[in-house]
Order: structure tokens, then C-alpha cells, then sequence
């Protein structure tokens, strides 16, 4: 038959181990969870880079469109006018020049204005790429792996705490008898 301290210390080596083991497949899990999670807000971020890709794509096409449809517009006045000063015998100079100079006044400025709204919304666009970028970054997490020899020190260390723990208590107990014997002798 076994000492009580044996099968004590049995037992802590199985619970030690026992222990270990789970600890082992918590960290396993915590590290699978963060890869999770990094991957979720890669793909994230990767959803966000193609919609704003595509929401720049759509406002520059649409800028360009503007750009062509003002320029047609403003040919097509352009035609009239001289259509109509033609038609009048009306020479390009002074005033007639002036209007017909005017047209292309409204139209660079037209172009102008269109060109610093697609390069504001551009600016835009660059900024908007980086909050995704550190957004994605914040989202992340570092990805701790699990540490076996960590875990084995450690439970290593507790086994060795309760051995020893429970030799001290044997100590004591026996310290404790010795001098309770002493007292009945002495009675």
C-alpha cells in the first residue's frame, strides 16, 4: 500500500499533467482565434480598398463624362455663335470677339472647377486608403503561438511547490507529534 504522500504526489503529477494539457490546447485555441481575427480584418480591408477603389473610379469617370459633355456643350455654342455672326456679317472683332471669347472663359473655368473637385475627391480618396490601412492594423492582433516548454516549466515548478509543500506539512506533523510525545512524558 502506498504512503498517503505518494499517492498525493501521484496525483499532482496526473493533475500536473492534466493541466498542462489543457493549457496547451487554450493556447493552441487563443492563437487559432487570432489568426481568425487577423484574417477577418485582412479581408476586410480588402473589401473596403475595392470600394473605395471602385467609389473613385465611378467619380473620376463621372468628371470625365462632365468634362466632355461641357466641351461638346461649349463647341456647340461656339458653332452657333459663329453661325449666327456669319449669318449677319458680323466680323469677329470687339464685341463679337469678346462673346465668342467668353465661351471659352466659361468653359476653362468649367474644366478648372470639375479638375479641383476630382482632385479633392482623389486627396480624399488617399486618405481614405490609409484609415482602411490602420483601421485594418488596429483590427489585428499579434498572434501569440503556444509555448510548451513555457507550460512544462510551469507546471513543472507547481509540482514541485506542492511536493514540497507537502514534505514541509509531513515535517510539521511530524515535529508536532515529537513534541506532543514529549509533553506526555514529561506529564
Amino acid at each position: 500500500m502506498c504512503e498517503p504522500t505518494t499517492a498525493l504526489i501521484i496525483t499532482s503529477v496526473a493533475s500536473a499533467g492534466l493541466q498542462f494539457y489543457q493549457n496547451y490546447q487554450q493556447q493552441k485555441a487563443v492563437a487559432q482565434q487570432q489568426r481568425r481575427q487577423n484574417d477577418l480584418a485582412r479581408k476586410n480591408a480588402i473589401q473596403r480598398y475595392a470600394n473605395e477603389q471602385l467609389k473613385i473610379q465611378q467619380v473620376v469617370d463621372e468628371g470625365l463624362e462632365k468634362k466632355y459633355q461641357a466641351s461638346l456643350k461649349s463647341r456647340k455654342a461656339r458653332a452657333t455663335a459663329r453661325n449666327v455672326f456669319g449669318e449677319k456679317n458680323i466680323a469677329l472683332r470687339g464685341s463679337a470677339m469678346s462673346v465668342y471669347s467668353d465661351f471659352y472663359r466659361v468653359e476653362g473655368n468649367y474644366m478648372a472647377s470639375v479638375d479641383r473637385n476630382l482632385n479633392n475627391n482623389i486627396d480624399q480618396y488617399e486618405r481614405n486608403l490609409e484609415a482602411i490601412k490602420f483601421g485594418a492594423e488596429a483590427q489585428s492582433t499579434y498572434v501569440t503561438p503556444p509555448n510548451p516548454v513555457l507550460l512544462f516549466a510551469t507546471e513543472s515548478l507547481n509540482l514541485a511547490n506542492k511536493y514540497y509543500g507537502f514534505k514541509y506539512a509531513e515535517q510539521q506533523r511530524d515535529d508536532d507529534l515529537k513534541m506532543i510525545e514529549a509533553l506526555r512524558t514529561t506529564i
